[in-house]
């Protein structure tokens, strides 16, 4: 097993990831170092992408490339890292997010939420993901939710066990809805899942939408619902997958749309922005 590593300025994070997904389409794992984000993709000799073609496509906004061999075990020694993740308070409400391997913990009172990351998709235990469902604890729900973006399913099916009915998710990534779909049971939970790109087209709106997207797909989302006729059906908004210094500029696009900001939470250099009409 390869691993293949690029480093970059924090200012530069989000071209490199978007590049490094073209590349790697099935995921990374990122690790944050101060002013430097390191990103790293796993595979076997000759299915990572070849160091030119990254040095190429990242251009400017690489610090170094590294590759390194790793033990055969990795796909078990790597769950060390990846432990239970507990957000939110007694006066709002918790959710508790535990991987398979984890034992239940029967002392927290938390909205469970048992997970199997799958292909690289995670524990939910990254910033956007917490700062997600942060700002879901502040809302009363309501209604039909959609998340775009779905991922391994974590704030689909947090959505569910919180109180929405029914719950929608898409993703572009086929491997994503098959994670999705499989947490879902996992969790006994209904979520409807599909396959879609956001770049195209909306899906049929919902009274709540969570995005946890980067800065061009939310930039491309606030164009769809612009254009969508339907699109007035959304009454609330979470953003996430923001740098602290994009908020500003994706607030404002959404703020044209009628959508006021009504919250914005930080976390080591991520923003997630609640948004209502």
């Amino acid at each position: 097993m390869i691993r293949l590593a690029i480093r970059c300025r924090a200012e530069d994070a989000e071209l490199a990831l978007a590049q490094l997904m073209e590349l790697a389409p099935s995921g990374v794992e990122e690790v944050r170092d101060g002013e430097i984000v390191e990103y790293a993709v796993y595979g076997p000799p000759g299915e990572v992408p070849e160091l030119p073609d990254l040095r190429a496509a990242v251009g400017g906004a690489l610090v170094e490339v590294t590759t390194s061999e790793v033990a055969d075990d990795w796909h078990e020694r790597w769950k060390q890292f990846h432990g239970a993740v507990l957000v939110g308070d007694d006066a709002r409400g918790r959710v508790l997010l535990r991987p398979t391997w984890e034992p239940a913990d029967e002392k927290v009172e938390a909205h469970e939420i048992v997970l199997d990351p799958g292909q690289a998709f995670g524990t939910g235990s990254h910033p956007t993901t917490r700062l997600c469902l942060e700002l879901m604890l502040d809302l009363r729900p309501e209604g039909e939710l959609v998340d775009l973006g779905c991922g391994s399913g974590v704030l689909a099916i947090a959505a569910r066990k919180l109180g929405w009915d029914p719950v929608r998710g898409y993703d572009f990534d086929p491997l994503a809805v098959e994670a999705t779909e499989e947490n879902a049971r996992l969790n006994d939970v209904s979520v409807s899942v599909a396959r879609a790109d956001l770049r195209d087209g909306l899906p049929a709106p919902a009274s709540t939408a969570l995005a946890n997207l980067m800065r061009p797909l939310l930039l491309d989302v606030a164009r769809q619902i612009g254009a969508a006729a339907d699109s007035g059906a959304i009454e609330r908004m979470i953003l996430s997958g923001l740098l602290n210094e994009e908020a500003d500029e994706i607030a404002a696009a959404y703020d044209c749309l009628g959508f006021s900001e009504r919250r914005r939470v930080s976390e080591g250099g991520w923003t997630g922005l609640l948004l209502a009409r």
